[in-house]
């Protein structure tokens, strides 16, 4: 069975920074491509980042310069680490986990719960 769990979320300030977690198991991690995406409420899901090679991940163009995906393969953690954070960084924050990887959600077979981040002004 597939589990990924989120963690490490919470309010913070804006100009803040938060790291999050995502442990997976019964998944080969390895050769697991792992994403991160946002939902913000009445919006929808929206792509983040992933990374395959620990050495090159990707990220969406407008996050590029504050948020940062990093993968521990011996440890089968992906962790997203997010700083400057703005009120618009507010939302419900997901890992998810494929064989490829894409900007697109439905490339991704395995998600997690997610986990909340608040960031007020």
């Amino acid at each position: 069975q597939v589990q990924l769990v989120e963690s490490g979320g919470g309010s913070v300030q804006a100009g803040g920074s938060l790291r999050l977690s995502c442990a997976a198991s019964g998944v080969t991690f390895s050769t697991s491509c792992m994403g991160w995406f946002r939902q913000a409420p009445g919006k929808d899901r929206e792509w983040v980042g992933f990374i395959f090679t620990p050495d090159n991940p990707f990220y969406d163009d407008s996050l590029e310069d504050r948020f940062t995906i990093y993968r521990d393969n011996a440890k089968n953690t992906v962790y997203l680490q997010m700083n400057s954070l703005k009120p618009e960084d507010t939302g419900m924050y997901y890992c998810a986990a494929g064989r490829f990887c894409s900007r697109g959600p439905s490339t991704f077979n395995y998600w997690g719960q997610g986990t909340q981040v608040t960031v007020s002004s």
